[in-house]
């Protein structure tokens, strides 16, 4: 019989491509990994890697099996939550993911309006990048988190992994010294989020629909300050709606037809779990009307 637990190992391994990178996303060793892998592999009966000097690749048969256990565990998560239904209502911890924007704006409304309807259910959030979800999710550290895409970066699909449709979208604004169109910052220094993240690619992409690439100066991670810097004149920025809630004097901002588009991500067959859905419900309270319905 395979274990599991063994199985979840070699499927982050498909994902992460190192058995170093397996060890710290699930806080092990990495000889206990090398170990675990060994043994399943002798539970298999057939060769699941390769080895080539200090690199490790899944074999043919190693990759079908990650694929039949993406299908078993989906099944496990879907059970789990056929068995959360079966108790008196949400209760425990729940462990929520989102960028910084979110947890300013919308989570503490959504947080309190959760207490309120499950008063047994214990949130906790994580401030995290859209682009570490899908780890975090599969290695437990997560229940539930917020994604975001843009309209020239569309998120990429991720095994073992289930999004929602777009729960609210918002527009995006060109933040400059005074109003213009985009074109015309094409000599500006920009002030964008740091490289890797789907904010720095999005400006990257806009700026190229454009018809220029954008010359970089700052690179920050907060939308509030990239106003900040906006307003004392070193350069000009893209946000989105919920970025300008505080936009300091100085700083006009020009709507783009573009937008960012927020996802909820969970495990797969995790959609039913009455904590992941009692979250879904207490965000759409918290979410503006006017994002919900754009």
């Amino acid at each position: 019989m395979l274990d599991v637990r063994r199985l979840r190992l070699l499927r982050e391994l498909a994902h992460l491509g190192t058995i170093a990178a397996v060890a710290e996303a699930l806080a092990f060793s990495p000889s206990a990994v090398s170990q675990q892998l060994s043994v399943l592999e002798r539970e298999a009966g057939v060769p699941l890697l390769e080895r080539t000097g200090r690199r490790v690749a899944l074999t043919p048969a190693g990759r079908n099996l990650v694929r039949h256990t993406e299908a078993v565990l989906e099944l496990l998560e879907r059970a789990g939550a056929e068995l959360a239904h079966a108790r008196t209502g949400p209760a425990g911890p729940l462990r929520i993911g989102a960028y910084p924007s979110a947890v300013r704006a919308l989570l503490p409304a959504a947080l309190a309006e959760l207490a309120s309807r499950h008063p047994e259910l214990e949130a906790m959030v994580t401030e995290v990048d859209p682009a570490a979800v899908a780890g975090a999710l599969r290695a437990g550290e997560l229940d539930v988190a917020l994604v975001h895409e843009y309209d020239l970066v569309p998120g990429e699909p991720e095994d073992g992994i289930a999004l929602t449709g777009p729960v609210f979208a918002e527009p995006l604004y060109l933040a400059a010294r005074s109003a213009g169109p985009l074109a015309g910052h094409r000599d500006s220094p920009w002030i964008t989020s740091p490289a890797g993240t789907l904010c720095h690619a999005m400006v990257q992409r806009v700026c190229q629909s454009a018809g220029f690439s954008p010359r970089v100066r700052h690179r920050v991670d907060d939308f509030a300050a990239q106003l900040a810097l906006v307003a004392v004149g070193q350069g000009v920025a893209l946000v989105p709606h919920l970025g300008v809630d505080r936009c300091p004097p100085g700083v006009a901002l020009t709507r783009l037809p573009l937008y960012r588009r927020t996802r909820t991500a969970f495990r797969a067959g995790g959609a039913a779990h009455p904590a992941v859905a009692a979250f879904a419900a207490a965000l759409h309270t918290a979410v503006p009307a006017e994002l919900r319905s754009a």
